[in-house]
């Protein structure tokens, strides 16, 4: 690949007001003098004073997106450099993702030419290197089990066999369930040996499953000895854990078997802590291939995770194919320096997009049904809805004035407007094509970070507020998703959402499930409210946090930072009185995309702390062991 013409090197000095400053050089390596030009690079760390940017000219800002000018009449000759200082910043950076992740210069001819991108340097004090994450672990058993399983008690053989055979005379549903689990090992660990086979092999072990209406549908047990295994299951999902526990213990022996053993006698007796297991995915802010989803609920199957919330829709943009507003999905997930979605979160000078036919659902939620994985889709409502208002300009009430009010993220005026009636038209047909493509029990509706004053200077929303006797924009808010969740009933569909759903009044508390990310102590506070609860603080849970306080450490850290210790011992029931408990009905990881601009990203981020997750979802606290853990987790498939 050629590399670019042009290079921004950037570094964040703490002097220079209280947000420090960015000190920007743009490096001309190309053979032509450089004039009449802008530069516009992509930051979470957003300018907003506009004065405040010495040898440059601000020209304009949409939330991370900015674009700069240099003096009048400046050339940039080849080999030289143009530094520029920029202020006037919103927060401090603190981590080295806190800078410029993208750039692009528009030329005087309209042309957009790529710039290459630094790593963004500290000035002012030591540069730290990124922490080491994970001890090396102790095993008090040796045995490779993700997650722990309630009650263990067995013995670990000498040797262990080539696969795993079905008994003659297993029923046709045990045969599918056993290659159900030998599809998934295969796809998550290509190059190894599959422990599971439909053939019986004289190197292997005979397996005898076995259903027992006295387990619960998600439980299993194992016995084992030197001649045969028994897999007694409650239901398919149950079946399909315990195969899967068989084919980590094996695939576990296999890799690493001066580590760990595979059971020669003794019994496994297991069952999940929580009904709902649920892991989160923002393909908003950057979009993931079918193929990559499918290997993330791949992943979630293999660590027993049974929810998959897809987060669809947000203010970048709109991944769902409605038939009913083709538009959505051909302006609403364009993001381009000439379009009305402009670049963000690392796009460059080329046009980016992708969304989801409704093909693709249909194969993606037929996938994650196969491993007893529900998707829970998310249409982000009233907030977080730039790209939907540019793909739809009649959703907006024309009277209201433009940045009248600014999301947390700085995109201005991105809310749906619950006085135009076009508001309900449009959600009904979009909920009308979910509910089709989509079986399961909840429909994610968002609710989240609308911003306090939203509305009030749309005149329709006025007039509404005053007829309905509303006062200020939360009761605004309850009053739209009172709404939303009529429709929703209406439809068969029962309510989730984020903790906010609760503000300004709420919702009808029956049949809807709250996420409390904000704070652990939103959770309590919701249950006592009558809200059905599931724990996804961002001090603990959510993956794009830091792991760790060191200056190149990547990631978030609005949250603080959350190394994979902290997220493994962290205990959601936390506080919940007793009398509370059955009101908090799971946990769930969330992978939000700001900073995720590579593979690489995703898995240092996402690893070792969802397999974390995930043990905390199912394991018993009793049996939590940190440094257990860290032994067993790089054995972890990643995306």
């Amino acid at each position: 690949m050629q590399s670019a013409s042009y290079r921004l090197e950037s570094a964040w000095h703490t002097d220079g007001g209280p947000h420090g400053r960015f000190v920007f050089s743009l490096l001309n390596l190309s053979d032509t003098a450089l004039q009449d030009f802008t530069i516009v690079y992509t930051s979470l760390t957003r300018v907003i004073d506009k004065t405040a940017c010495e040898n440059a000219v601000f020209v304009k800002r949409n939330a991370n997106y900015h674009e700069f000018a240099p003096p009048a009449g400046f050339v940039l000759a080849p080999g030289a450099s143009w530094t520029f200082t920029i202020g006037g910043l919103h927060r401090k950076a603190v981590h080295c993702t806190d800078g410029a992740k993208s750039a692009y210069l528009t030329l005087a001819d309209g042309r957009h030419v790529p710039v290459a991108v630094s790593d963004l340097l500290l000035e002012g004090r030591t540069s730290e290197p990124p922490p080491v994450l994970l001890p090396e672990g102790k095993l008090d058993l040796p045995f490779a089990l993700q997650p722990w399983p309630r009650r263990i008690d067995v013995k670990p053989g000498d040797t262990f066999p080539v696969c795993l055979y079905p008994a003659p005379g297993a029923s046709m549903e045990d045969l599918k369930a056993i290659d159900t689990v030998i599809g998934l090992f295969r796809r998550l660990f290509e190059a190894d040996h599959a422990p599971l086979s439909l053939a019986a092999n004289s190197q292997g072990r005979v397996l005898h499953l076995t259903p027992d209406a006295t387990l619960a549908a998600e439980a299993y047990a194992l016995s084992f000895s030197s001649e045969a295994i028994t897999l007694s299951y409650g239901g398919g999902a149950g079946r399909q854990y315990g195969l899967t526990s068989l084919a980590q213990l094996l695939n576990g022996a296999r890799r690493e078997p001066g580590k760990f053993r595979f059971p020669i006698s003794g019994t496994i007796s297991d069952a999940p802590r929580y009904g709902w297991r649920g892991c989160h995915l923002d393909v908003s802010r950057q979009f993931y291939p079918v193929a990559d989803v499918a290997r993330l609920i791949d992943i979630l199957a293999w660590f027993k995770l049974n929810i998959f919330h897809w987060h669809l829709t947000d203010d970048e943009a709109w991944r769902l194919e409605i038939k009913a507003y083709p538009e959505l999905t051909a302006v609403g997930v364009v993001r381009s320096p000439d379009g009305p979605l402009l670049p963000q979160l690392g796009n460059g000078a080329e046009p980016v997009g992708g969304f989801y036919s409704q093909d693709d659902v249909r194969t993606l939620v037929a996938h994650a049904l196969t491993l007893n994985v529900e998707i829970i889709p998310e249409i982000d409502t009233p907030g977080h809805n730039s790209a939907t208002l540019v793909a739809l300009r009649d959703l907006s009430d024309g009277q209201e004035a433009p940045e009248s009010y600014h999301s947390v993220q700085g995109y201005p005026n991105n809310a749906l407007n619950p006085a135009v009636p076009f508001t309900y038209e449009f959600l009904g047909k979009v909920l009308d094509e979910i509910v089709e493509l989509f079986p399961s029990a909840y429909i994610h509706i968002g609710g989240d970070e609308v911003p306090n004053g939203a509305w009030l200077a749309s005149p329709l929303a006025r007039k509404l507020m005053e007829k309905e006797g509303i006062t200020g924009t939360f009761e605004l808010q309850s009053y739209f998703l009172r709404q939303i969740k009529d429709m929703l009933t209406k439809r068969g569909k029962k309510l989730a959402g984020w903790n906010e759903v609760a503000h300004g009044g709420g919702v009808d508390t029956a049949e809807t499930l709250l996420m409390a990310w904000e704070t652990p102590e939103v959770g309590i506070e919701l249950a006592r409210e009558g809200y059905d609860v599931v724990m996804t603080p961002g001090q603990a849970y959510y993956l794009d946090m830091v792991q760790g306080e060191e200056w190149q450490e990547p990631g978030a850290s609005w949250a603080g930072t959350v190394p994979p210790a902290h997220t493994y011992g962290y205990e959601a029931e936390g506080d919940f009185p007793e009398e509370l408990k059955d009101r908090m009905k799971g946990v769930q990881a969330c992978i939000w995309c700001e900073h995720y601009l590579s593979r690489g990203y995703f898995n240092r981020l996402v690893f070792p702390r969802l397999p974390a997750i995930a043990e905390a979802a199912w394991t018993p606290k009793s049996q939590k062991d940190w440094l257990r853990f860290a032994a067993i987790v790089p054995l972890s498939p990643k995306l």
